[in-house]
């Protein structure tokens, strides 16, 4: 049995990090929550996924919009190197149901910022804004609705901006299709690995 899993460690490490979710019933999640050290996994020789910033225009600031585990792709590019040097900064945007879904968001940011390769490059240059639907928080609501009447981009500090800022999506299917809507109206326009733009989403992602 094949699912699709956005890789979740930087390209320099020599180990694999995957971020997913139990999902009662879940056809591979209840196999894989009973992985032992030993146990023999499968797997494809050749990554696919369209995020990637070579799929983006130069600008100055790079946003990621991701709902649960469509984070995982973003863990390993806030982790790149390659990151901070074709950006001013980093955005990373969550949102989740509930306040403790955001724990692995917040761990990852402050290791990020600790990490001996990119720490220095990451402090005062990678944000990371959350919010949530079913618990009050900072910010409470979708990530698209939120977007659009302005709390995300008070939260960041910045506009979201055609003219110089990129864009990365990963997340449900209805999120991506929103957020997508959202930036067009915005004057983005999505990108690929053969025609770079200004933004682009995770079309492989599985929720």
């Amino acid at each position: 049995m094949y699912r699709a899993y956005s890789i979740a460690s930087p390209n320099w490490d020599d180990k694999l990090e995957f971020y997913s979710i139990k999902v009662p019933g879940g056809p591979l999640t209840e196999r894989l929550r009973h992985v032992q050290p030993g146990d023999v996994i499968w797997m494809r020789r050749k990554p696919t996924g369209t995020l990637v910033i070579d799929a983006l225009v130069p600008g100055k600031r790079l946003w990621m919009f991701a709902t649960g585990t469509g984070i995982a792709p973003f863990a390993s590019i806030i982790r790149d190197p390659e990151s901070y040097e074709k950006f001013d900064r980093l955005i990373l945007v969550q949102g989740c149901r509930r306040i403790d879904e955001l724990a692995y968001a917040a761990s990852l940011a402050a290791q990020t910022v600790d990490d001996p390769l990119v720490g220095e490059m990451a402090s005062g240059r990678l944000q990371l804004i959350t919010a949530t639907t079913r618990e009050p928080s900072a910010i409470t609501g979708r990530l698209t609705t939120r977007l659009a009447d302005g709390r995300i981009e008070t939260a960041a500090g910045s506009r979201l901006d055609a003219e110089s800022d990129r864009a990365m999506i990963c997340g449900s299917m209805a999120m991506l299709n929103d957020m997508r809507d959202l930036l067009r109206q915005r004057g983005f326009v999505e990108g690929s690995n053969a025609r770079p733009a200004s933004f682009v989403i995770e079309k492989a992602f599985v929720g």
